[in-house]
């Protein structure tokens, strides 16, 4: 048996109302999907979330990584006994041809798929996991006005959610993480995500404003991982570390510089689920969504659960309920909303892509 074709299908979700944050706005999200089919049938898939509106490689970019560089390595290749093994050397040789991390994120999570389908094992297990609980999440809140935010807020309680993350580094920031606190309630726990938009002293000004309404931790305060030592030196609330952390060297450089008391971990940011799970034995962290499809969203479920969780992590919610934001997805995605999210037994990743989904959601 031989991998036969691996497709790489550009796609866009669109959202069910403009996503907006420090970065920009977003009426669809757009990514690659990719295919990887054995010769007897079995399809794993992945998803490659560029993230180009933080400094990373376009889409263009992505796709002739993944078919100049992935495709050559993995089709024709045969798939012995132990498929996870062929997996690990696959990634390995991809990298080695110049495949990006976003590329490689969705090589990793389109082969756990697969191979996990070939052994009739769930991803987890694939990823080193003994077994499975829930993933508690938050619920992510957008750069809105607070009349959109309040409501949103009182939706998310009310749909379990005990953590919420606003959007902030606009103007309307400290009315808009108030708005969301007065209509969450005290009980609520509240983090806020500049995504790296302040500099030192407007970061250092700006949490001592937020601080009374009772924040969680923040992320990405400042732009780069000297700033977030710099800001968490000079705060009380937590400092996250998110786009300053990109693999283990830079997680470990950052944790060795003070700059924060935990990392967020984004599959795409990072290459991957085996990625995540390396960074997370060495620094303390948790996962976020990159506005991943249901693929890349179930592959962090699955890859929660064989994460090390420690320190300032512990206990924490992942970042990976924004499966609501999209107004359309690859598959019911209801399963994936949180407040929880369960990954089940089922071989490989367990979610079934809908071909006529697919279809829809094509970039042409």
């Amino acid at each position: 048996m031989r991998i036969a074709e691996l497709d790489v299908i550009p796609i866009a979700l669109p959202f069910a109302h403009p996503y907006v944050s420090a970065t920009g706005r977003l009426e669809r999200r757009e990514m690659l999907l990719v295919r990887i089919e054995c010769s007897d049938g079995t399809i794993g898939w992945g998803d490659a979330v560029p993230l180009s509106l933080r400094g990373g490689p376009g889409m263009a970019a992505v796709r002739r990584e993944l078919e100049g560089a992935c495709r050559p390595e993995l089709v024709g290749t045969a798939i012995g006994a132990e498929p996870a093994r062929l997996a690990a050397g696959a990634r390995a040789r991809c990298r080695a041809r110049g495949a990006g991390r976003q590329a490689g994120s969705a090589i990793d999570i389109a082969l756990l798929d697969l191979c996990g389908k070939l052994e009739g094992r769930p991803a987890w297990r694939l990823l080193g996991a003994r077994a499975a609980a829930p993933v508690a999440c938050n619920a992510s809140i957008g750069a809105d006005p607070p009349e959109l935010a309040a409501p949103a807020a009182v939706s998310a309680v009310r749909a379990g959610f005990g953590t919420i993350k606003v959007k902030v580094g606009d103007a309307g920031e400290l009315d808009r993480v108030g708005a969301v606190r007065a209509a969450a309630g005290p009980g609520a726990l509240l983090r806020v995500d500049a995504n790296g938009s302040w500099d030192v002293a407007s970061a250092t000004d700006r949490i001592a404003s937020l601080e009374p309404l009772g924040i969680e931790l923040v992320e990405q305060p400042g732009a780069t991982a000297a700033d977030l030592a710099a800001v968490r030196a000079a705060t009380a609330v937590p400092v996250v570390a998110d786009e300053s952390v990109g693999d283990l060297a830079t997680a470990t450089a950052a944790m060795r510089l003070g700059a924060f008391d935990a990392a967020t971990l984004k599959l795409a940011k990072v290459g991957g689920p085996h990625a995540a799970v390396e960074i997370a034995a060495a620094v303390p962290a948790y996962l976020s969504s990159a506005l991943d499809s249901a693929v890349g969203i179930a592959a962090a479920a699955h890859t929660a659960q064989a994460m090390r969780r420690r320190g300032f992590a512990a206990g924490r919610a992942h970042g990976l309920a924004t499966s609501p934001l999209f107004a359309d997805n690859l598959t019911d995605d209801g399963h994936l909303s949180g407040p929880e999210i369960e990954v089940g037994d089922a071989p490989g990743l367990g979610v079934d892509v809908e071909p006529e989904a697919v279809e829809r959601l094509r970039l042409r």
